[in-house]
């Protein structure tokens, strides 16, 4: 009799693939409370690893970091009509503290604009003080009615960037520089995922945005998962919290301000985008744990596992040493295996005599016995090789399973088949796009012909990016 399968097969039901590896993988569990989720340790660890390599971008381009506080009075949120309509149906608010009610009620942090913008109010004075670029990682709460871990919880964590600038052109110059030299440097570079850049269409813009810049990836089941996005905000804000500089010729002027943000959903995107039936597959740039060195049994096996993840770990890879020789080895395998990692060493007495280790890749499969002395010469280029085929395989999904379509109903029918389409925005418009939502697809974005984002809702030559989506 056949072995059953660690995970559900994709083809056959993806969101419960989905659900099974992430519990088998150990990346995070549901939380208490409907809507939580405890991140383990594996988990954390990639998202570690994604911090970092954000916040080194962040950085790269002026901002520094700061924290605002988790509860904002009620009323910050009234102050912009359309951002609280856009967050009233999210917002967790707190009526009582201390055994008493609160003579105003406070709302948990569904994003920071409202409080960031109080304090933006009192450190502006003249542009001198401009631009001032402030980034924040902290945790969100947006009650959310079908959570889903990483990708729909009520509570998640994230990084939120919010900016004032002294003119238009700033401001948008700002979001388009996170957008490409930040969030699409990162998710291509780094996630390996093959994400397209473009602009959110009226309906799908963010609440008091004037304009939204979005990267959407297409998932293994066809369908688009936004992953980050970058706000220009006009000023809405500014005027909403008497935001005002002092000109270099003595006017009064309201700022232009941005704000942008990615979050624990590009662990889902991860999973979704490289994940197979044998569990996850995590990008070598990635990786929080590029090789695991196994020992496969005895002592000798041990001490040679260390010798070598010594080595590895001073060739500057990130090495875990597997030497639970009391657990059985097959078990141990499919773990790792489940967990996505690179490459694993795998060393035993058989491999000992012969001088050779085996070397299993996790991305393309398969495994082959290497010398001892060439493993650290040989593994930064393999990770390098196992880094773009993930890329290229999100390229190639993308670009097979997009069709180019001339009427609302040809795109329907593409994304609900399992793809996306793409139409031109001047033939689809608002008024189809409105029709598509009844049918649970919606326009992703507006890029231009060329690739690139268009500059204008209206641009000439937009076309519309049409899919299901999380």
């Amino acid at each position: 009799m056949a072995k059953a399968p660690v995970l559900t097969p994709r083809a056959e039901d993806f969101p419960r693939w989905y659900q099974e590896l992430i519990a088998k993988a150990e990346l995070a569990e549901n939380g208490p409370v409907r809507g939580t989720m405890v991140i383990r340790p594996y988990g954390y660890g990639l998202w570690e690893r994604m911090q970092s390599e954000m916040d080194a971008r962040i950085k790269a381009t002026g901002a520094e970091n700061a924290y605002f506080p988790l509860l904002i009075p009620q009323s910050y949120l009234t102050r912009e009509a359309e951002h609280v309509e856009g967050f009233a149906p999210e917002l967790a608010v707190v009526t009582h503290a201390g055994g008493k009610e609160l003579e105003e009620p406070v709302v948990v942090r569904p994003t920071s604009e409202t409080i960031v913008n109080a304090s933006f109010a009192t450190w502006v004075r003249s542009y001198r003080d401009l631009p001032l670029l402030i980034n924040q990682w902290a945790n969100v709460v947006r009650w959310e009615l079908r959570p889903r871990v990483f990708l729909r919880t009520t509570e998640f964590l994230w990084q939120e960037g919010h900016t004032a600038h002294a003119t238009r052109e700033e401001a948008r110059d700002y979001a388009a520089r996170i957008h490409r030299e930040v969030y699409a440097d990162f998710m291509t570079e780094v996630l390996a995922i093959d994400v397209v850049l473009g602009r959110k269409t009226p309906r799908e813009r963010f609440a008091g945005a004037v304009n939204t810049l979005t990267l959407e990836g297409m998932m293994g089941d066809g369908k688009a998962l936004q992953l980050g996005t970058s706000h220009e905000l006009g000023t809405n804000f500014a005027r909403a919290f008497q935001i005002r500089y002092l000109s270099a010729e003595g006017r009064q002027e309201p700022v232009w301000q941005t704000s942008w943000g990615t979050s624990t959903r590009m662990l889902g995107g991860l999973i979704m985008s490289h994940g197979d039936d044998d569990g996850l597959r995590v990008p070598p740039r990635l990786a929080s744990v590029q090789a695991v060195v196994t020992a496969i049994k005895g002592e000798e096996s041990v001490t040679a596992a260390r010798e070598i993840a010594g080595r590895l770990t001073a060739a500057g890879l990130r090495v875990r040493i597997d030497d639970r020789v009391d657990v059985p080895f097959g078990r141990r395998a499919v773990d790792w295996e489940l967990k996505g990692v690179p490459v694993r060493i795998e060393v035993g007495p058989r491999d000992l005599r012969a001088g050779t280790a085996t070397l299993v890749r996790r991305v393309p499969g398969g495994k082959e016995p290497v010398p001892l002395a060439a493993l650290a010469g040989l593994l930064p280029g393999v990770l390098e090789e196992d880094q773009a085929r993930l890329l290229r395989e999100s390229r190639e999904r993308r670009e097979s399973r997009t069709a180019e379509v001339r009427t609302a109903a040809e795109a329907a029918e593409a994304a609900l088949s399992g793809g996306w389409a793409r139409i031109p925005w001047a033939v689809l418009g608002e008024e189809g796009e409105a029709a598509l939502a009844g049918q649970g697809v919606s326009v992703r974005c507006l890029v231009a012909e060329d690739g690139s984002v268009p500059t204008a809702d209206d641009a000439p030559g937009s076309v519309a990016i049409v899919a299901r989506a999380y």
